[in-house]
């Protein structure tokens, strides 16, 4: 599968995906661990892609995105932003609205995907 197809297909299939430095876990740079801090407060089930892990997805998704850093936060196949907007949307109540409200309405497949995570 090309990359651009890859890419398009995460996107599609996760209703809420963090590309990011790392993992939820053990997030491998402050940019990441700083977002993916915030979307985990926001207590919804999402996918994330270790962009150090995809060379592939770390050479492409800023083309595709037209966004030149990680961490990127995609919502329902729309970029969100990186961590500057991530924390600035979690401290206006923004975020949490946002992925509560997506995660309600995916909720079958958010838990499918945590079961295959």
């Amino acid at each position: 599968m090309e990359t651009l197809d890859k890419i398009k297909k995460q996107i599609a299939e996760n209703p809420i995906l963090l590309y990011m430095k790392g993992s939820p876990k053990l997030p491998a740079c402050g940019f990441s661990a700083r977002t993916v801090e915030a979307v985990l407060a926001c207590q919804v089930p999402f996918g994330y892609v270790d962009i150090l892990q995809n060379p592939d997805i770390r050479a492409e998704l800023p083309k595709y995105a037209n966004w030149p850093t990680f961490p990127q936060l995609w919502v329902e196949g729309e970029l969100i932003g990186g961590c500057d907007i991530v924390l600035e949307m979690f401290q206006t109540g923004e975020l949490q609205t946002l992925l509560q409200d997506v995660a309600a309405r995916h909720k079958a497949q958010l838990e499918q995907d945590m079961q295959n995570t």
